[in-house]
């Protein structure tokens, strides 16, 4: 870090100066440096950065190399198409050329990229890479070679096994709507509990976005950072099939991003330093569209703003690390000194946190209680207080309103529908059961239309399978279907066949199959094991105890930032 940030600073200086190595008089046309110039410029540096003046000059010749070095790439790059890539070597490694590499046991490495690992079965330029793209080599020697082998395609199978089953467990919760009594399912709420109408689609991604993100939180919790960065990308992905006012809306992406730079943190990705810039600049946006200027949004909606400060803590504080680690000291103090004033606000007194347990109140409900109210011990008390008046408040509505929809489903049944189109008709109507019978009802006549039509279509000799694909190449118009089969002598060619239009349908169908995949043994156990990784508060994500901030601080501190 103490490299790249003198590295950092020396580049910036440079450039102020408008002083160009790769020219001359720092470097001849054959590519020869120019040493006393060097040395010259590192007797002026050397007393600002507190070094010794040898290490200031190979400093500045490495800067010079490397300036020399993209420039040829570049060249090559415009002339030939062939690329320069930027290799972060082992810090055991003394070669700077790949091509050597035996001689530092390079027989197996893995490149990285923003935080990825290059896959051999894609092109380079798909996976992002670009010329002049810094990627780190992770080296393996010989002995390690064949254990960490194993362990590695262990680890990754244990990876996209959880990633796999985290997303077919998340995508069962996405498609069930309430129609069984004790299967659990997922409803997107606002913040006061009420049902967002949000399409299907988006509904779907936002789920599995917002599931994968727990999960992934789960394993931060456990210090599984790179398990759980694995997870988390997966979750941004996942979120990019969301419409952009949605999440303009919601603070789940701006927290998640926050999160996926916390990982590179701890993982010390420095390559994913430019990904993380962009990753904290998203979630100052959206923080800023959710929350408002002066979160003044915030405030009228939860009444106050302390418990959502530990966000921008840590915003504030991964801003100041990679300000630092590209050598702006500047801007990474000012962006401490942010960190410092809201850890004194946020860091909670001992006793008070004792005095609410001795209450009957958690851990969490303490913490967050006394964030809410500034730390105040008897407005904090009443501020939980109120809060599980207002979860158990919730609970019982959610409770009459599963009980009513229940019954409801009930009596469209015993009116003759199957209790799974009931269950479609009833979420398509948005609970009005006038509504919901409405669309049974349509849908039924239509499909006795069809059936109607298709019976006109066998009497005339067709065979059932052309007469079906026939009506749905002809949305239904029996006429057309006819003529069209006549047109081809009662058989449609694949081409046809590949012309019929995918069922956009969103009424209830009456041919469910008997057994639905939702009341599968496998199918229960999955979503049983996603679910035990959403927290049952909702204010989870907010409940940070600030020891691993409290460390970077004093690490920033010791690096005088």
């Amino acid at each position: 870090m103490a490299e790249q940030n003198m590295e950092a600073k020396l580049k910036s200086w440079l450039k102020q100066e408008k002083i160009q190595l790769w020219n001359p008089p720092y470097t001849d046309e054959d590519n020869v440096p120019g040493q006393q110039h060097l040395q010259d410029l590192a007797e002026r540096y050397a007393p600002l950065l507190c070094l010794p003046l040898a290490e200031v000059v190979g400093a500045l010749d490495a800067i010079r190399l490397q300036a020399v070095n993209r420039g040829k790439g570049n060249k090559t790059f415009r002339e030939t198409n062939v690329a320069t890539l930027e290799l972060l070597l082992p810090r055991d490694s003394k070669k700077v050329e790949t091509q050597r590499h035996k001689e530092y046991g390079l027989k197996y490495i893995k490149l990285i990229l923003n935080g990825k690992t290059l896959s051999v079965d894609q092109r380079l330029d798909e996976q992002g890479v670009k010329n002049h793209s810094k990627m780190m080599v992770l080296k393996v020697s010989d002995t390690e070679l064949k254990q960490q082998l194993s362990e590695e395609e262990e680890k990754t199978k244990n990876q996209n096994e959880s990633i796999q089953r985290t997303q077919k467990g998340f995508q069962i919760l996405s498609e069930r709507d309430g129609s069984e009594d004790t299967s659990p399912f997922l409803e997107i709420a606002d913040q006061r509990g009420n049902p967002l109408k949000i399409p299907h689609e988006e509904k779907k991604a936002l789920i599995l976005a917002m599931g994968l993100h727990e999960k992934g939180r789960s394993l931060m919790k456990k210090k599984q950072f790179d398990n759980a960065l694995c997870h988390l990308l997966q979750a941004d992905q996942q979120f990019s099939k969301c419409g952009s006012a949605l999440l303009s809306s919601v603070d789940n992406f701006a927290v998640l991003q926050l999160d996926i730079v916390w990982c590179y943190r701890a993982l010390e990705a420095l390559s994913c330093l430019e990904d993380g810039k962009s990753r904290l600049q998203r979630a100052e946006d959206c923080f800023l569209q959710c929350y408002g200027e002066q979160q003044q949004r915030l405030l009228m909606i939860k009444g106050n703003t302390g418990r959502e400060e530990v966000l921008f803590l840590r915003l504030y504080l991964l801003q100041s690390l990679l300000s630092y680690i590209e050598g702006n000291d500047a801007q990474a103090r000012h962006q401490l000194s942010k960190v410092e004033s809201l850890y004194s606000r946020l860091c909670l007194d001992s006793e008070k946190m004792s005095q609410l347990m001795v209450l009957g109140f958690t851990e969490r409900e303490a913490r967050l209680g006394l964030r809410a109210c500034q730390g105040d011990l008897e407005e904090a008390a009443i501020h939980i207080s109120n809060q599980r008046q207002e979860r158990e408040e919730l609970k019982q509505r959610e409770r009459q309103k599963r009980s009513r929809r229940m019954e409801v489903i009930s009596t469209l049944t015993e009116l003759g529908f199957s209790r799974r189109d009931a269950a479609r008709a009833l979420q398509l109507a948005d609970g009005d059961v006038d509504k919901a019978y409405a669309i049974l009802l349509d849908s039924s006549q239509a499909a006795q239309a069809t059936n109607n039509n298709t019976e006109g279509l066998l009497y005339l000799g067709f065979e059932r399978d052309v007469s079906e694909a026939a009506l749905r190449l002809t949305a239904g118009d029996v006429q057309s279907a006819t003529q069209l089969l006549l047109d081809n002598q009662g058989v449609l060619s694949p081409e046809l066949l590949s012309e019929s239009p995918p069922s956009t349908s969103s009424s209830p169908s009456s041919e469910e199959p008997s057994t639905s995949s939702s009341t599968s043994t496998e199918d229960n156990e999955l979503v049983n094991e996603v679910l035990e990784d959403i927290s049952r508060h909702e204010e989870d994500y907010l409940d940070l105890t600030l020891e691993e901030e409290s460390q970077l601080i004093q690490t920033m501190k010791t690096k005088n930032v």
